[in-house]
């Protein structure tokens, strides 16, 4: 499966942004999705995931409360929506499929496919 993120940019803390990962290829029901962002000089994090289906979403605690994830099937589709934005959300974020459907896994080891990053930088 290829997958495309974008809505990435450059917002005011507090501010709010959409991104989209648009999927191809294999069935899109096949795959847990999940968002994870790597900040310069850190390592990659989970932030999000959801269910193949829809009915199960994780959070990271440090997103809890304004960030949220959700799937439209019919658009092959993952969004997360990000409110109250930090400082401290600045980074590269990357959507993520796995085949696992099992569970909706924080690990990045667990995700087969990758996309290629949108940038979201927040300012003071």
């Amino acid at each position: 499966v290829q997958l495309q993120a974008f809505g990435g940019g450059l917002v005011q803390a507090g501010g709010s942004l959409r991104l989209s990962c648009a999927a191809s290829g294999r069935s899109f029901s096949n795959y847990n999705m999940g968002w994870f962002r790597q900040a310069p000089g850190k390592e990659r994090e989970f932030v999000a995931g959801i269910s193949w289906n829809g009915g199960v979403t994780r959070l990271a605690d440090s997103v809890k409360g304004r960030f949220t994830i959700s799937r439209v099937s019919a658009k092959s589709t993952v969004y997360l929506q990000m409110n109250s934005l930090k400082l401290e959300d600045t980074a590269v974020y990357y959507c993520a499929a796995s085949a696992a459907r099992y569970r909706v896994t924080v690990t990045s080891t667990e995700y087969d496919y990758w996309g290629q990053g949108t940038q979201v930088t927040v300012s003071s």
